[in-house]
Parts: C-alpha cells; structure tokens; sequence
C-alpha cells in the first residue's frame, strides 16, 4: 500500500483533487469491466505472511530494519510496527504439487530470515499475537521508520480526534486507550490472493466471505493481549478498534468502521471498489500523474493508482484487489482473514483448505449466498473469533427441508465442507497425494479439537499451575511455542505445556514446594 507516500501535510485543495481522481478511477474501472480488458483465467494464487520478531526470552524485539538489511532479500519487506517483518511468496499456479513448493519455498525462506535475525539476538516468529506484546511496545516510537506509516497513523488519529479505546471482553477483559494505531501492529495475519476474472469475481468473494468463519474456528491463534485471556482469535476484534476513525458518536450514527466485513452479499466487484469511495474519506489524498480516463482513451491500462492506494486503506475481510501485470489488468480477492502461523505446514493446509473451499462453493448451482442471510455470515464470524474451534456456526441445512441449522463448526467441517475441499482441489488439479495430506491436517485439528490457540491456553494454563507468574508463564508459552514452530510438526501434534526445565524452575521458586 502506498509506495509513493512521502511525508507531508494535506490542504482542502488535495482532498477535493483526490475525490476527483477516485471518481475517474472509478469511471475507468467500469470502462475495463465493460470493455472485457482483463486478463484471462490463470488459475493463479498468491501468499503474504506477516511475522514477529522476538529475542530468546520471548518478549518482542524491535529490530526490523536491521534484520531486513541483513536479509537483503525483495522477497521481505518492513511492516507497521518495529517488531514486524512481512514475506512475500511469488505468485503460483493453482495445480499439481503446488502447496508442497509453497511449503518447501516458505520453509527455506523462513529459516534463513530466522538465521539472519538469530545474528542480532532475535528470532522470527509466527503467530497471530504474540503473547509476550506489553502496552509498552505498542507506542509511537516503535512504528517502523517508513514514511507512510507515520503518515497513516497522522491522518486516522486527525479523523478521530480522540484516543482509540480498546474493549474487548472475552475469557477476561481488556480496556485500554491508545494515542495511536500502533496496537494495529499486535495483529499479523496471512492474505491468501486469487486471481478471477470479473464474471467470476462475484461468486468467489461471496464463497469466500461465507467461509470466513471455518477459517477462523479451524485456524485460529490469537488467543492472548497484553497479558489477559481474550477471544481464540483476538485479531479482528483488536485490528477493527485500533484502525477505528470512528468516534463514538459516529458509532452511534451507524457510520462504518475502516475495517469491515461487510453488509451484503455482492454481484460485481465493481460494487465493492464503488462502496469504498462512497462510505470511506480518503487517508492519504495523495495523487498520481497519471490521468486515467485520458490513458484509456489512448488504448493504454492505467493503474488507477488513487483508487488502489484508497482501497489499501479499508480493511475489509475479503478484500477486492485490481493489478496490472504485463501490461494487462487483473482482479484478485485478498482473504485476510487468518492469523499467521502455528507453523509452514499449518499455514499451507490452511491455503489449502480455503482453495479448494472456495472452488466449490463459488461453482455450486445453488451456492451457500443465497441460503445464508448476509447478516448470519457476519454472525458466524463473530462466533469463530470469540470461541475458536468450539464455536457453533449457522449453516444452510442439506436437502429440501432448507432453513439454518446451528452446528459445532468441527462437525461442518468434517461432515461437509473437507469433502467439498477435496473436490475443489481435484477441480483445480492439484496432486491426490498433496490434497489428502493437506487436508489431512484441518481433519486432524477438527477431530482432536486442537489448533494454534488451543495450544497456547492450554500450555499458559498449565504454567500457571506449575508455578509460574502470568507473565513468565506467557514467556515460557511463546518460547516453546517458537521451538516447536521452527521444528515444524503441525500444531495438533503438539504436546501441551512448557519444556519440562521450566516446570522445574517455576516449582522452586514457589514457596512450600
């Protein structure tokens, strides 16, 4: 988002003129659409992963420019806060034994970044959370020394003009006030990309809107902030108030919040580009040369630089994306919902799953959009964050009787929706033995009930027991978290609890024992 942001000040004149390019923006894009201009079906699926950076101890460490220089890899890129770094995977096919490539890729790339990092006495980590982040690490002067970041936080605080407050109430409950969107930073996630065509941008979108839930109850792993017991996916609650424009009038308005799941099922992706410039103020008002309805006149593809640099600063769920590669347009819907890690092959069974998913929901002749009100969707997705891989989901009932059943979400992935996986994994040709084993792992998680999260309560809870305080036992749970992450088994093969040096530590340090 927003290579060209420079550090400056915007007048009346700049918002005036950038209203003006997104609404050409706008123009042009439905002038793309309706003259078929975009790039033919490619089957193509890309991947970001945002990490942490954390020291042997477990606790953040705010070196990101350093370990970059010592990466020197394009492939890596800074992130919002100074414990963030940001890998980027080349796009692929869709096919064959795509997902193991993408696990050996992301395997040998992760370990050399770790490598470089271990340099400076720090170490990636991957996890939605980490559950060592203090209120202390989350200030201004840890935002990452790149320009639009301090742009971006500039401007959302100027259109708030109050503090951002903090209220997520789960297993217990947090409040807390920030002068800055710096606790954005807490959050790092994966974006699963895939490129469609307009025709069928639609029907993917809504497929992948309406799986948003599963993703999250079988993925979720965020279960901790700033030392307190949240939701199992503490994420989008904490990413939705900390990116918050919004004062609380504005709430009471019925205003939308900059991060967004949306409020209806859609038939064009031009609606969703058309929806970000009507309900959203711009940001970062900053314009592009570039005129585009003048490029399009002379047969050219411009890059509607305003209208991507806005809708990069609108956070919905499933985002849509236009690109131009080759000289050629494309669109893709980003799915932003997971949470990074546990480890690379936890990550590419999630890719999997949600692929393969998606192919089918998005082919099906009834699709699950028309059954399942919008708003029971949104439902769902609450329900994922708050409870994880024990919540219960309302999902279209099979056969003619129709109507919603409510279900635990482990039993509509098994029953249902790993067999319509599979089939959308066999649609885009990927290797019998890559969808089995992938998909093997999401059925493991489902029937053990154990994911990223439930590893983590589980192995803080009996840190408590042993004898620990609540902040070593978050330590000791991050720096075992990070051993098994770097060994690579998958998380539900992992046995709870800290190493047993620890148990043995914490015991003698307990008076009476």
């Amino acid at each position: 988002m927003g290579e060209k942001v420079v550090a400056g000040g915007f007048d009346l004149s700049d918002r005036q003129r950038y209203r003006r390019k997104l609404h050409e923006c706008l123009e042009g894009l439905e002038r793309l659409l309706a003259e078929k201009r975009f790039d033919r079906p490619k089957n193509m699926m890309g991947l970001e992963i945002e990490l942490n950076l954390a020291g042997a101890d477990g606790l953040p460490r705010m070196v990101n420019a350093q370990v970059l220089e010592r990466i020197a890899s394009p492939d890596f890129q800074t992130e919002l806060g100074m414990f963030n770094l940001e890998v980027n995977v080349l796009p692929h096919r869709l096919g064959g034994r795509v997902f193991d490539q993408l696990a050996e890729e992301l395997s040998a790339g992760l370990a050399y970044a770790h490598r470089q990092a271990s340099e400076i006495d720090a170490g990636v980590v991957m996890i939605g959370i980490l559950p060592t982040i203090s209120r202390a690490d989350l200030v201004t002067a840890n935002l990452s020394a790149v320009d639009r970041y301090s742009l971006l936080n500039e401007q959302i605080l100027m259109m708030r003009g109050e503090d951002f407050t903090l209220d997520i109430d789960g297993v217990e409950r947090l409040i807390w006030s920030s002068g800055s969107i710096v606790p954005e930073a807490a959050c790092t996630s994966v974006q699963l990309h895939l490129q469609v065509t307009p025709a069928r941008f639609s029907d993917v979108w809504n497929a992948a809107q309406a799986v948003s839930a599963v993703q999250i109850a079988v993925g979720a792993n965020s279960p901790f902030l700033f030392g307190r017991e949240l939701w199992r996916e503490s994420r989008p609650p904490l990413f939705t108030q900390a990116t918050d424009t919004r004062p609380p009038e504005l709430q009471a308005q019925g205003v939308r919040p900059r991060t967004w799941f949306g409020e209806r099922w859609v038939d064009s992706a031009y609606e969703l580009f058309a929806e970000n410039v009507r309900y959203f103020p711009s940001l970062l008002p900053i314009c592009d040369e570039e005129e585009p309805l003048r490029v399009l006149g002379e047969g050219g593809v411009p890059s509607l630089q305003e209208l991507v640099l806005h809708n990069g600063t609108i956070y919905r769920w499933n985002r849509p994306v236009y690109g131009v590669a080759g000289g050629v347009p494309h669109l893709r819907v980003e799915n932003r919902v997971l949470p990074a890690g546990p480890t690379v092959v936890d990550v590419v069974a999630n890719a999997a799953f949600y692929y393969g998913l998606v192919r089918t929901l998005a082919d099906e002749q009834r699709p699950v959009w028309t059954r399942l009100p919008f708003a029971e969707a949104e439902a769902n997705f609450d329900a994922a964050c708050r409870y994880g891989i024990d919540a219960r989901l309302r999902w279209p009932r099979r056969g003619r009787g129709g109507g919603l059943a409510s279900v635990p979400a482990v039993r509509l992935v098994l029953d249902e929706l790993l067999p319509m996986a599979a089939a959308g994994l066999d649609a885009w040709g990927i290797e019998p033995a890559d969808r089995d084993h992938y998909l093997g792992i999401i059925e493991e998680r489902c029937r053990r009930r154990a994911n990223g999260a439930t590893w983590q309560v589980g192995t803080y809870h009996r840190a408590l027991a042993a004898g620990l305080e609540r902040d070593a036992a978050l330590a000791a749970t991050t720096r075992r978290y990070s051993e098994l992450m770097h060994k690579g088994d998958p998380v539900h093969t992992w046995p709870v609890g800290i190493a047993e040096e620890e148990e043995v530590s914490a015991a003698g340090r307990v008076p009476g024992r």
